[in-house]
């Protein structure tokens, strides 16, 4: 531990690292401040008395806050964050085993093949955060229909309300737009690669002080609610960077060097397989699968026919993850989280084609043959380990129910965990990675003169 924080005392003498760090402190400033302008035209007293009675308890709105960083209950310009991209992002990376074109495209030159992925990454973010911004519109509108209130945007895409309801509809897309591009900045000139993950966390981290008062408003449980979220935060900390750091080391047997004419003993090595390959994209993709059952709804909410109207109140109900239905949303969002998990890992696993690789460096795992009975091998170990990761993701997704039933009062208070367990698990993340990042940084200008101890 001593030698992993001993390079830190120089952090800030480095002045490329001290200039990427603040670049990164500055855009992340800049964007949240511009999570406060809101969308034109909005009912800012509908939205106010809106929040005072549904609040953004339910899962929707957790989720959609988590992403946009609180955005979502003042419904600004960001209140999408950067979730359609993530969006655009995991339906590409899907496809590409699905179409063989698009596999043979990736592994003819991979380079290229990511060049290809983020030009199409950023196409398809435009028209997802289009139909996410038109969903969220409506929900929130039927939700303040079902409390009486007026509409929190006057939207309507016919009749004279076009040209405004346009305008707010490319309000929303470019408020998306500009946060994917500050954390493309980021990426490019602050931490390296964690643009997008910071502008999530930043989020995040924003909304622990309020979930924190909502906690002490209670005088007779204050303290007692204090303590089970701190002894729930520690041990939760410690699982998911046990489970993330979890790892089965697969032997493999590399083959020697020829030195002139001797010939090295082959040399012992291993493979590590992730228990948690997936990371946190089977909570997201989960919770974007749930979420368009409510979207589908909210389109109909105000139907003429009662039958259509019934079943789309139906919807909204039964997958806010709130009320008397809230165990139906919680049990399929377990099931998703473990069905995804094992998919997304098959997907990564695949792409990786390991029985391949290590076939044309002459490597071989012992008592397996090279090539696809390698792959095969594999392939069942990291299903095997999977399993306890899978497991471990859905119990931490759905961690906000089962606290609230075994202590009630924490959930009347709002403030479950300070933040979403979904949401604990990528702050977890985030910080294990620009650790990693900034210690390579590090080891990058270990040898710069004025870092070297005298």
């Amino acid at each position: 531990m001593k030698n992993a924080f001993s390079g830190w005392r120089y952090l800030w003498k480095s002045q490329d690292i001290r200039r990427k760090l603040l670049i990164s402190l500055a855009l992340l400033v800049i964007y949240r401040l511009a999570a406060n302008i809101p969308v034109p035209g909005i009912n800012v007293q509908a939205l106010a008395q809106l929040r005072s009675q549904f609040g953004t308890t339910g899962t929707f709105f957790d989720f959609l806050d988590l992403l946009s960083g609180g955005t979502v209950s003042r419904f600004s310009l960001l209140s999408m964050g950067v979730y359609p991209y993530i969006t655009a992002q995991i339906i590409l990376q899907l496809l590409v085993p699905i179409i063989p074109a698009l596999q043979r495209r990736m592994e003819a030159d991979p380079r290229e093949g990511r060049k290809w992925m983020e030009k199409w990454t950023y196409y398809l973010a435009v028209p997802m955060a289009a139909l996410s911004a038109i969903g969220q519109i409506n929900i929130f509108n039927s939700y303040a229909t079902r409390f009486n209130l007026p509409a929190i945007l006057n939207f309507s895409l016919s009749g004279s309300r076009i040209i405004p309801s346009i305008a707010m509809l490319f309000s929303m897309v470019a408020g998306t737009m500009f946060a994917i591009w500050l954390g493309e900045l980021i990426s490019e000139y602050g931490v390296r690669g964690q643009g997008l993950s910071l502008i999530i966390f930043a989020g995040i981290v924003a909304r622990m002080p309020a979930n924190f008062a909502s906690l002490m408003v209670d005088e007779k449980t204050r303290w007692l609610n204090l303590i089970i979220i701190l002894v729930t935060l520690v041990g939760t900390i410690f699982a998911i960077v046990y489970v993330q750091q979890g790892r089965r080391n697969v032997p493999v047997m590399y083959p020697g060097r020829r030195v002139g004419n001797r010939m090295s003993m082959p040399v012992k090595g291993t493979l590590p397989l992730m228990v948690n390959m997936a990371g946190m994209i089977p909570l997201i993709f989960a919770s974007a699968i749930l979420q368009f059952p409510a979207i589908v709804g909210s389109y109909f909410i105000n139907a003429t026919n009662a039958t259509v109207k019934n079943i789309a109140t139906g919807l909204q109900n039964t997958f806010s993850g709130a009320g008397t239905n809230a165990w139906v949303y919680w049990v399929l969002y377990f099931l998703s989280v473990v069905i995804f998990t094992f998919f997304y890992t098959d997907v990564l696993f695949s792409q990786q084609n390991y029985g391949e690789n290590l076939k044309k460096v002459g490597a071989q795992i012992p008592g397996v043959n090279r090539g696809a009975l390698t792959q095969k091998y594999l392939t069942k170990v990291q299903r095997r380990i999977t399993l306890p990761g899978a497991l471990f993701l859905g119990l931490v997704a759905i961690l906000p129910f089962l606290l609230g039933l075994i202590f009630p009062q924490i959930a009347q208070g709002g403030g479950l965990l300070l933040v979403s367990s979904a949401g604990l698990l990528i702050v977890v993340g985030v910080v294990r990675d620009t650790f990693l990042n900034i210690d390579a940084e590090l080891k990058l200008h270990g040898y710069d003169d004025s870092l070297l101890v005298r």
